[in-house]
């Protein structure tokens, strides 16, 4: 049983692996919410502030980048689903986007509340 757990779990982190590879090379917003990322999670490990208040603004920027792979999945669903133009594909591709923008206002909001309380 922990054999098979195990062997699962390795194929999960292949897949998983891919799929950031994938995205990586091919979308240009991944790559700006990375260093978006990476310079949010920066500040915060090195600023003066409590666990809770790291913790947070680690998770909501490591948030957004998890957000953009969703986008990038949503939006090739749809152009393997249909390359023309369609209400319904806009509006998909549009509402992932605008769950990208609301992580990261969500974590905009946490640093302003956290550095001006």
């Amino acid at each position: 049983m922990l054999k098979v757990f195990l062997r699962r779990f390795w194929q999960r982190c292949i897949w998983s692996w891919a799929g950031w590879r994938a995205a990586w090379r091919t979308e240009a917003s991944l790559w700006q919410w990375a260093i978006a990322c990476v310079i949010s999670c920066a500040a915060a490990l090195w600023m003066d502030l409590t666990r809770g208040e790291t913790a947070l603004l680690l998770a909501l920027s490591v948030l957004v980048v998890a957000s953009e792979l969703i986008n990038t999945a949503i939006e090739r669903t749809v152009d393997l689903v249909t390359r023309e133009q369609h209400d319904l594909a806009r509006e998909a591709k549009d509402t992932a986007s605008a769950f990208v923008a609301l992580t990261a206002i969500a974590c905009g909001v946490a640093w302003v509340v956290i550095l001006f309380g």
